[in-house]
C-alpha cells in the first residue's frame, strides 16, 4: 500500500473514531459489550455441541448443510452448486475472502458480481480490502472516480452520488442475469436453525431472493439463540460503523414458503427455492484446542483502526481478509504453520488491539506465544539472529 492510500485509510479511520466516540461510552453499549463477551466465550467453549444442534435444526427447517474441513473442500462444494452458471452475485464475506472464493470461481469461468459498493470498487481496482466493513476506505473520491470511469469507459464525476449511481446501475443490470446469491453470515443461532446477516445497502436482501442462496460461514460464528445472535450483530455494528443498529438485519431460517392456503405449507413463494449453508472449519477446530480466544471475534475490525502497525503498513499486516494481529494468529491455524510471512514479527506487542476489542481478545499475548514457537522452529528475522549471536559472542547486541 502506498503512502497516499495509507493517508486516505487513516483519514477514514479518524472519521469512524469520531462517529462512535460517544456511543462507545454509553451505558447501554457497555452492558451489551459484557453480554456479548459472555455469549462468545461460552459459545466457543461449547462449539462442537452448537455445531451439532445447528446442523440438525437447519436441516429440520429445510436448509441444506455442507461441512467443509478446509478451503479446498468449501470451494469445490460451492463450485458443484454453481458450475452451470455464467454469473453469480455475491455480498461482502470475509470468510469467502479467506478461501479466495471469487478468484476460484473466476478461474473456473464463472463471473462473480460483487454487490457491496466497497467490494465492487476494490474488485475493479484489483487492490486489497483495508477494513472488514469498509473495504475501500484506502481510496478517496478522485481515485474511485478514475477507477470506475476506466471500468465503464466513460467519465464518472468525482462526486459521491454520481459514483454510487454508476456502480448501482451496473450492478442492478447484471444482477438480473444471476440465479445464485452467495453471502456470509454474521452470526448463526444453533437452537433456532437461523442465520443472521447485517448490511446497510440492501444488497443481501436481493441475494436472498434468488433461486439458490448459498451461505458460507465459519463454524466460529455459532451462538445458542437468535436473541444471542442479534446481540452480537448489534455490538458489531456499533464498533464497526458507529451506529446503534444496521439498516438491515436478515434472519434466514428456511427457503421461501407460505401457509396461506388452508395452512398447507407450500415452498417457492418469492424468495429462495434452495438455501445451502457451507460451514467452514479451515483450522478453527485446531484453534479451539490451542488458542480458543482468537475465535471470540465478532468481525467489527475495531482492533485495526488504532493499531500502530496496521495504520502504518495497511493490510500487509494480516492474512487475506483477516486483518491485523488477529489475522496473523488465525493464519497459523488456517495454514497449519507459524504465520511468519503475515507479519508475526511486525507487531509491537503494545496490546492496543485488546484494549480496542469489544470482547477483549488477548491478541498480543497470542502473538508472543507464536513468536516463541517460531524461534523454536528457527523462523525469525535475520537481524534478530544477528543480535542474538552478537550477545553470545560479546555480551552486546552490536558487532
Amino acid at each position: 500500500m502506498n503512502k497516499s492510500q495509507l493517508t486516505i485509510m487513516n483519514r477514514s479511520f479518524t472519521k469512524l473514531n469520531q462517529r462512535r466516540e460517544v456511543l462507545l461510552q454509553d451505558e447501554t453499549t457497555i452492558n451489551l459489550k459484557e453480554r456479548v463477551k459472555k455469549i462468545r466465550t461460552n459459545s466457543i467453549k461449547q462449539l462442537s455441541l452448537l455445531l451439532e444442534k445447528a446442523e440438525k435444526n437447519l436441516i429440520d427447517n429445510g436448509i441444506e448443510v455442507i461441512y467443509a474441513q478446509n478451503a479446498e473442500e468449501a470451494k469445490i462444494s460451492i463450485y458443484q452448486l454453481v458450475k452451470n452458471e455464467d454469473i453469480i452475485a455475491k455480498s461482502k464475506s470475509n470468510t469467502a475472502g479467506e478461501i479466495k472464493l471469487t478468484e476460484y470461481l473466476e478461474n473456473n469461468d464463472i463471473e462473480v458480481l460483487e454487490t457491496d459498493l466497497g467490494d465492487r470498487i476494490v474488485q475493479f481496482d484489483k487492490s486489497r480490502p483495508t477494513h472488514p466493513i469498509g473495504p475501500a476506505c484506502h481510496l478517496d473520491m478522485e481515485n474511485i472516480s478514475k477507477i470506475i470511469s476506466c471500468e465503464f469507459g466513460r467519465k464518472i464525476e468525482a462526486e459521491p452520488t454520481a459514483i454510487l449511481d454508476a456502480v448501482k446501475t451496473d450492478i442492478l443490470e447484471k444482477i438480473t442475469h444471476c440465479n445464485v446469491g452467495i453471502t456470509g453470515a454474521n452470526s448463526v443461532a444453533a437452537e433456532d436453525g437461523s442465520l443472521v446477516m447485517v448490511h446497510n445497502e440492501g444488497n443481501i436482501s436481493l441475494l436472498t431472493m434468488m433461486d439458490l442462496h448459498i451461505i458460507l460461514v465459519g463454524i466460529d460464528k455459532l451462538v445458542p439463540t437468535v436473541e444471542d445472535a442479534i446481540s452480537v450483530v448489534k455490538l458489531e455494528t456499533i464498533y464497526a460503523t458507529g451506529k446503534k443498529v444496521p439498516a438491515y438485519m436478515n434472519v434466514i431460517s428456511s427457503p421461501s414458503k407460505t401457509a396461506d392456503i388452508e395452512q398447507i405449507i407450500l415452498k417457492d413463494m418469492y424468495g429462495a427455492k434452495r438455501v445451502v449453508v457451507v460451514f467452514l472449519d479451515n483450522g478453527r477446530t485446531q484453534a479451539l484446542e490451542e488458542k480458543e480466544e482468537c475465535l471470540w471475534c465478532i468481525g467489527c475490525g475495531a482492533c485495526i483502526v488504532n493499531c500502530p502497525v496496521y495504520t502504518t503498513l495497511g493490510p500487509e499486516f494480516g492474512y487475506l481478509r483477516h486483518l491485523g494481529g488477529k489475522g496473523i494468529v488465525l493464519s497459523h491455524f488456517i495454514d497449519g504453520k507459524v504465520s511468519y510471512d503475515s507479519g508475526l514479527y511486525k507487531c509491537t506487542l503494545c496490546g492496543h488491539c485488546t484494549v480496542e476489542c469489544p470482547v477483549e481478545i488477548p491478541i498480543n499475548d497470542m502473538l508472543e506465544d507464536l513468536r516463541k514457537e517460531s524461534v523454536k522452529e528457527g523462523k525469525y528475522p535475520e537481524e534478530h539472529g544477528n543480535i542474538r549471536n552478537n550477545l553470545k559472542k560479546s555480551g552486546t547486541p552490536f558487532k
